[in-house]
């Protein structure tokens, strides 16, 4: 609901989850609070996915699928405008430190040849972001979306 409406009321939200508003505020004291929540427990996943996926020692097509299947999940699970999201200080470091793991897998990719090194820096990190909020939306499991992705992102930015 929140990826639709990001300024959904509480009460929306309540009936959303088939529960009453005052339910919703007995856990949280304002919307603000109940969006960290929310927030928090999305991050909580990505950075699950990230160790799920071992960047750092997995064969890089092995590690990038892992990756990119465990994210589409997230991204269904919790789909909320992510915009909002990225500006909420309480997670604004937890997301740093994700997003320069990433970028560092990628740099490695890239060093061991799966990645084209004549791209602007931080391309392949931008174009993996579009990639997974398009697979997210598409109408196929996570596992065949993740390998559409995967064979979409190496042979548009994999070496040649």
């Amino acid at each position: 609901m929140l990826a639709h409406d990001p300024s959904a009321a509480i009460s929306a939200i309540a009936a959303e989850a088939g529960v009453d508003r005052r339910t919703v505020y007995r856990r949280f004291a304002s919307r603000e609070e109940l969006l960290a929540a929310i927030y928090d427990s999305r991050l909580t996943a990505v950075e699950e996915v990230v160790r799920a996926a071992r960047l750092t020692e997995t064969a890089v097509p092995v590690a990038l699928h892992r990756y990119v299947e465990g994210i589409i999940e997230v991204n269904r699970a919790w789909p909320v405008e992510l915009t909002r999201m990225r500006a909420e200080p309480s997670i604004q470091d937890r997301r740093g430190r994700i997003s320069a793991e990433v970028d560092t897998f990628l740099q490695r990719a890239t060093d061991e040849g799966f990645l084209r090194a004549d791209v602007p820096d931080g391309w392949a990190s931008r174009l993996l972001i579009q990639l997974l909020h398009l697979a997210s939306r598409e109408d196929m499991d996570s596992p065949r979306a993740a390998d559409l992705l995967v064979e979409t992102f190496l042979r548009g930015v994999g070496a040649r």
